[in-house]
């Protein structure tokens, strides 16, 4: 117990204490000008510096929130409002999640499939694969509102535009770990296979796919993470009312940059919750196949 803290938790702690220290000051530093400008239009002189202090870090539309100004927005919008209320973060946050989920799944699985033709088609290889890396060269803020566009003029509006976002920029990474990891097994793995005159397809789920496990899910939690970029960038191009993207925009049209940065705090620990179950799940399946991890 003493070295789970000492080795796990302290240096989090750390972290966490460096990271506030620096927000807080930021915060000041950022914030005092106005503060100032408030004081002179007041006819405040001589204000002490532990009240300019704490003037900074309680102003309703600062530059830069104070940390307890975000956590009492996520409060009141999280616990104080019904879940079905359009003021509530929940709601916007399972907006945003059902886009990021559907656009997951089918970049998975896209990736999975292109990963395996790639692998087993010299031909696809040399000609598939350079597209699939060009495709990520392309800005997703300037693909984005394209794609709603054209489908939106095919009749196709709502989940799935925003889907196909995050499916775009989800499916290459596991595309590439996929490739990496079907390719993994080594030489002597290979040639013994041969030798107990194995086809492709015994090649492929005795050997291949279990050794690109592994690469497999270091590649989906990549990949969920940009999902739900995706989705949020979706959701911005179509002035979208719900969703975390939906608040980012009413927030920077009202100038509410605590609404903005409680909504990316809570797209942050929405990423960060995905990313460990994907992780939970990749120990689990390990764990069956008899890898210690």
């Amino acid at each position: 117990m003493i070295d789970f803290i000492r080795y796990k938790v302290w240096p989090v702690l750390a972290v966490v204490i460096c990271l506030l220290a620096i927000w807080y000051t930021a915060a000041v530093v950022l914030n005092t000008p106005f503060q100032q400008d408030k004081y002179a239009r007041a006819n405040l002189e001589n204000v002490a510096f532990t009240q300019l202090v704490s003037d900074t870090l309680s102003q309703e539309r600062p530059v830069l929130p104070a940390p307890h100004q975000v956590v009492e927005e996520i409060y009141k919008t999280t616990v104080l409002k019904k879940v079905t209320s359009k003021r509530s973060l929940v709601y916007h946050a399972g907006i945003t999640l059902s886009s990021t989920m559907l656009g997951f799944i089918i970049g998975a699985v896209l990736g999975i499939v292109i990963a395996v033709l790639v692998v087993h088609s010299r031909v696809l290889d040399k000609s598939l694969m350079p597209w699939v890396i060009s495709s990520q060269t392309i800005p997703i803020l300037a693909i984005a509102p394209m794609i709603i566009v054209v489908l939106n003029a095919v009749g196709i509006s709502g989940l799935l535009p925003k889907a196909f976002i995050s499916t775009y920029l989800s499916f290459f990474p596991v595309t590439v770990g996929m490739v990496k990891g079907l390719r993994s097994p080594d030489t002597i793995n290979m040639d013994l296979m041969k030798t107990y005159s194995a086809n492709g397809n015994q090649v492929f789920w005795k050997l291949r796919l279990p050794s690109s496990v592994p690469y497999l899910f270091t590649s989906l939690k990549i990949a969920v993470a940009a999902s739900l970029v995706g989705a949020i960038v979706g959701e911005l191009p179509t002035g979208a009312v719900a969703g975390l993207g939906a608040r980012l925009l009413a927030g920077s049209y009202y100038g509410q940059t605590i609404q903005i940065w409680s909504a990316l705090v809570v797209a942050a620990v929405l990423a960060a919750c995905l990313v460990a179950a994907i992780g939970s799940l990749d120990r689990m399946v390990l764990r069956r196949m008899g890898v210690a991890r």
